[in-house]
């Protein structure tokens, strides 16, 4: 007879990362979110996963499908976002709209990346973003079983804290230089091919959201739930703009961070076909420096945009939040097959 092994029995192949434990946590997270909604008359929607056109932003790929349709083969794209065909809804319907589906990023995988997550949406008419992080705020009191108090902390104050520069008026080469002495270093934003073409708002913008994702991301939210907001305008993306109170243009959205994640992300819609026709190709000339694929953009969306009414939304990675509220260190915790084991 052969001696007992004192090691721990590995996991089969086979084997979900989540526990049971952990799956029956997710299903309760997810009931009491579904419930919220329904006690405040919010839609449930459901819109298609795969799209003719894709995310033209610049750091978001699109998961690309082979699809043939009428005994065509064409190209369909995974959506990053149920954002554009809920934006068709609100047009039309005009009534407060939620869903919570899978979404896909390509190349996205860490302890808190995933190519495929579950993503929470949710739009309200003629909401302030004021009033919608006071929805959000309440949504987490909910989840967390007791109150809830945000910090709101503006993106130029938060960058001053901990990089210690005006992220909206410090030179290039201020920028730079502080990047590389926080030992960022091994990235050359001027380098882009055809580079005597980029223009210099884009090299500011990828050297602002380095010095933040490495210096500042981290610190955020360890104490209190933390709003990030008044955000560069070129990060604007489907958002409105303002002037902040020095007089610099910003953009209408705040970032929700926890324990140094970023949780949630909303915007103050904007309602301007031309102008969002504009940014999707400001994007894609951006796309092609970087050697990226241009994406189709969804003219659709562009056509709903005049008439979408004034509103507030809001996008929530459900796996993060779960991390967050349960105390988990990654995403292999929270759901049951990552991309490497699917």
């Amino acid at each position: 007879m052969s001696k007992a092994s004192n090691q721990p029995l590995s996991k089969p192949s086979y084997a979900p990362t989540m526990t049971l434990a952990m799956a029956q946590q997710r299903a309760q997270f997810i009931y009491h979110i579904r419930n919220f909604f329904r006690q405040r008359q919010v839609l449930e929607v459901q819109t298609p996963l795969l799209s003719q056109a894709g995310n033209t932003d610049t750091f978001l790929q699109s998961v690309a499908a082979q699809v043939t349709y009428q005994d065509k083969p064409c190209t369909y794209y995974l959506h990053t976002s149920p954002e554009f065909a809920m934006k068709r809804l609100l047009a039309s319907w005009q009534v407060p709209i939620y869903q919570i589906c899978p979404v896909f990023r390509d190349n996205e995988i860490g302890a808190r990346h995933n190519i495929e997550f579950t993503m929470l949406e949710w739009y309200q008419p003629n909401y302030s973003l004021d009033e919608m992080a006071a929805e959000l705020g309440e949504l987490l009191e909910m989840l967390y079983g007791h109150p809830i108090i945000m910090s709101h902390y503006r993106y130029v104050d938060a960058f001053m804290d901990f990089v210690g520069i005006h992220p909206l008026t410090a030179s290039l080469v201020a920028l730079q230089a502080v990047a590389e002495d926080k030992g960022l270093t091994g990235f050359d934003f001027n380098s882009v091919e055809n580079s005597q073409t980029n223009n210099e708002q884009d090299i500011r913008q990828s050297w602002l959201d380095l010095l933040f994702s490495h210096a500042v991301e981290p610190n955020l939210g360890h104490d209190l739930p933390t709003l990030i907001i008044e955000y560069p305008p070129a990060t604007a993306a489907l958002a409105k703009t303002t002037v902040d109170k020095e007089g610099n243009e910003v953009a209408k959205r705040f970032e929700l961070y926890i324990n140094g994640i970023e949780i949630a992300n909303a915007y103050d819609e904007l309602a301007d076909g031309q102008v969002l026709r504009e940014r999707f190709e400001q994007d894609n000339r951006l796309r092609w420096r970087h050697k990226l694929p241009e994406m189709p953009m969804d003219e659709h969306l562009i056509a709903a945009s005049d008439e979408l009414i004034p509103c507030s939304g809001i996008a929530v990675g459900l796996d993060r939040l779960l991390m967050v509220t349960t105390g988990a260190s990654s995403l292999e915790q929270v759901i049951a097959f990552p991309s490497g084991l699917a």
